[in-house]
């Protein structure tokens, strides 16, 4: 099973490579952010004429996610990040495709900071922290993907760390979560398949980025313990960022190797237990405090 995820930075501009990509890669979910889009502007007839069911939440000019299943319609379970009730921000999304639980997130930039953008790029981290600690605790199969705005090192992550430096995707609070999300027991998929390869997924417009390569992995799918002994295969379709009139990102995906079965819960191990109720516990009591 081929689950991939995509920042299109705009459905309505990029429909005809965002169709290119599915009808030559054919994954069978893909998780799509910034849409840029409201719902009723949602290209659904192109989307069902290529072989895929659609649900999504979008925004006009701005975020906007979905979640595309090949030959069948994805089963919504959840429409927006609990746990701020005036959160107007289309970000998260999440869905049930065969037997998996699969959350589609676009995190917020944070830019510039300091500032309220950087703030509340934190505050719906520790909120996303909160509620994928619950999914880890159900012992189902999930997949967390999306653009998480996050370049865990400096090291293999990114292209060159100066220039960024005040950035927030590099900032120690941000990657301070990313840690946190991984100790709750998620399989970062990328790297766990590339440890010691610099592997980038976002390729800016400015100063020939894309033609240098001097990207950043921001792009991100994180397996749940169940799922994490299935990966097969995980890796970028970087082609699709050199086609005219592209994304500055690039489908990120990962193969799960699923026997030919629909995946199967399975109560959650005690240690895993104990770790997601521990950072649950660091969350909400960050959390508190401002």
């Amino acid at each position: 099973m081929k689950i991939a995820t995509y920042n299109i930075n705009g459905i309505g501009a990029r429909l005809p490579r965002l169709l290119e990509w599915l009808e030559r890669e054919s994954p069978d979910v893909a998780c799509l952010q910034e849409l840029k889009a409201p719902d009723q502007n949602f290209p659904i007839v192109a989307i069902r004429a290529a072989g895929y069911g659609a649900i999504w939440h979008g925004q006009t000019s701005f975020n906007g996610v979905a979640i595309l299943a090949k030959d069948q319609d994805p089963v919504e379970l959840r429409r927006g990040l609990p746990g701020d009730p005036d959160d107007t921000h289309s970000r998260y999304i999440e869905a049930e495709v065969n037997g998996i639980v699969v959350g589609c997130l676009y995190l917020p930039n944070g830019n510039p900071r300091p500032g309220p953008k950087f703030d509340y790029k934190l505050a719906w981290f520790d909120r996303f922290l909160a509620h994928a600690a619950k999914l880890f605790a159900t012992g189902h199969p999930v997949v967390l993907a999306g653009d998480y705005n996050v370049v865990p090192t400096d090291e293999l992550d990114i292209y060159d760390p100066k220039s960024w430096k005040k950035d927030a995707l590099l900032q120690p609070e941000s990657r301070e979560r990313w840690r946190a999300l991984l100790a709750q027991g998620w399989t970062d998929a990328l790297r766990t398949l590339h440890p010691e390869e610099k592997i980038f997924t976002f390729w800016d417009y400015f100063r020939n980025h894309w033609p240098r390569n001097a990207g950043l992995r921001i792009d991100h799918l994180l397996l749940s313990d169940e799922l994490a002994p299935r990966l097969r295969a995980a890796d970028v379709d970087r082609w699709v960022r050199g086609l005219t009139g592209a994304s500055d990102h690039a489908p990120t995906w990962v193969e799960l190797d699923m026997g030919g079965k629909r995946a199967a819960a399975k109560p959650p191990k005690k240690a895993a237990k104990k770790t997601v109720k521990k950072a649950a516990k660091k969350v909400a009591k960050k959390a508190a405090k401002r």
